[in-house]
């Protein structure tokens, strides 16, 4: 059969729950996950595919049919995010995948643009992803916004006893001060996901039966930090810190430095531009640090009606010219203007752009993970030195958090 017979047989719709089968083994196939794989993680077939029904039931899933036989997905997550102190509503874009044989035929970019015109109408004016091939996605507009250090901390290195007025207590993963806690802590830190059911469900789908939670609570009994890990075979494993307090990050490592007799290790990660070496009494240890999560925005005109900028003394106003290698709508001249509050808006037109960027090198500008002064040295974007101090002026100097992965 031609490919154009192929292709004009094919039909886009939503993936219902009663695909729930058909997605998961498109997953599987894809991201070659193995029933060894499965059983490591204590998930059996049919416990997997249960799983995926509350995705399939509060996430926007779409794919493309060969009759009845679903063979090209993608899903998009309702989450929200802190972007400097405001919440944006996020598309959480995961389970993208096409089964080789329907490889090359655009499918892959028809569904992009469905599911990014449909975040649009819902507001969603930024996306988040976890990219399995960072060109990819840079190619669809998504650019790295966050780093994920990982760390090795030998037992002999872990940090000496210190005092502190509050105590530690181990509890199980439904304890409600978790969520009490995560929620303080993310909407404290720029670009942490607000954690919806979905999100949790995401979070924790793969981790081991004997994950263990470690609250400290304060000398007032107010929980002020949390610690999800597992040990096995002398190796203590952290999945996840969160502290509102210094004094809770120094009770949960003195929590961690309390097993020095059960272990010989400590690994863990680290989302944020804040390496473990520089807080250890001995930080001779082993780090290393990759790219994490990438971004695009999806709606410039609404993301910059929502951004906040820093206040200025005057109002501040810049024409650029956008590049978006997908959407139309974030494609042409545009002029941003700046009150002295912070507030921006951003209209279509203008004369003399003094600043060329694309919609990937924005969205990493704008999160704050590259600074405008780096981003035109390196060639990511044309502008006069005066549109660079600008930008520089407007844009808030912290890197994004981000330790979730859907």
């Amino acid at each position: 059969m031609s490919r154009r017979k192929l292709q004009d047989r094919l039909k886009l719709k939503n993936v219902e729950t009663v695909h729930g089968e058909q997605f998961n083994n498109l997953l599987r196939y894809v991201f070659q996950v193995t029933n060894r794989d499965l059983q490591t993680f204590g998930w059996e077939n049919r416990e997997i595919a249960q799983s995926k029904i509350p995705v399939l039931k509060h996430a926007d899933v779409l794919g493309w049919f060969d009759g009845e036989k679903l063979i090209s997905q993608l899903a998009v997550y309702p989450f929200q995010v802190n972007i400097f102190g405001h919440i944006y509503d996020m598309g959480g874009l995961t389970g993208v995948g096409t089964y080789p044989e329907y490889a090359n035929l655009g499918l892959m970019n028809k569904l992009m643009l469905t599911a990014l015109s449909k975040m649009r109408d819902r507001r969603q004016s930024i996306s988040y992803l976890y990219p399995y091939s960072i060109p990819y996605y840079r190619r669809k507009g998504w650019e790295i916004i966050s780093d994920k250090i990982s760390f090795e901390v030998p037992d002999t290195q872990l940090p000496k006893l210190k005092n502190v007025p509050g105590n530690v207590e181990r509890v199980t993963i439904e304890h409600p001060d978790i969520k009490t806690i995560y929620k303080q802590f993310a909407l404290l830190h720029h670009g942490a996901m607000l954690r919806n059911e979905l999100a949790w469900e995401e979070y924790l789908r793969w981790d081991l039966d004997d994950m263990t939670v470690a609250i400290y609570y304060d000398s007032s009994d107010t929980p002020m930090g949390y610690l999800l890990y597992w040990i096995a075979e002398e190796i203590f494993y952290i999945k996840e810190m969160v502290y509102i307090i210094e004094e809770a990050r120094t009770g949960l490592w003195n929590f961690i430095s309390a097993h020095f007799s059960m272990i010989t290790l400590v690994k863990g990660d680290i989302y944020k531009d804040e390496p473990l070496a520089f807080l250890l009494d001995d930080g001779d240890i082993k780090e290393t640090i990759a790219p994490y999560y990438m971004a695009r925005i999806v709606d410039i005109v609404l993301f910059i009606e929502q951004y906040p900028f820093l206040s200025q003394e005057k109002e501040c106003r810049l024409v650029m010219n956008l590049h978006d290698p997908m959407l139309e709508w974030n494609q042409g001249i545009f002029t941003l203007t700046v009150d002295t509050s912070g507030k921006g808006t951003l209209q279509q037109g203008g004369l003399d752009a003094t600043v060329v960027i694309d919609i990937p090198t924005l969205t990493t500008m704008l999160m704050g993970y590259k600074r405008p002064t780096y981003l035109a040295r390196i060639g990511r974007m044309q502008a006069n030195d005066a549109s660079i101090r600008m930008l520089e002026q407007l844009i808030h100097q912290e890197h994004p958090y981000f330790s979730d992965y859907f």
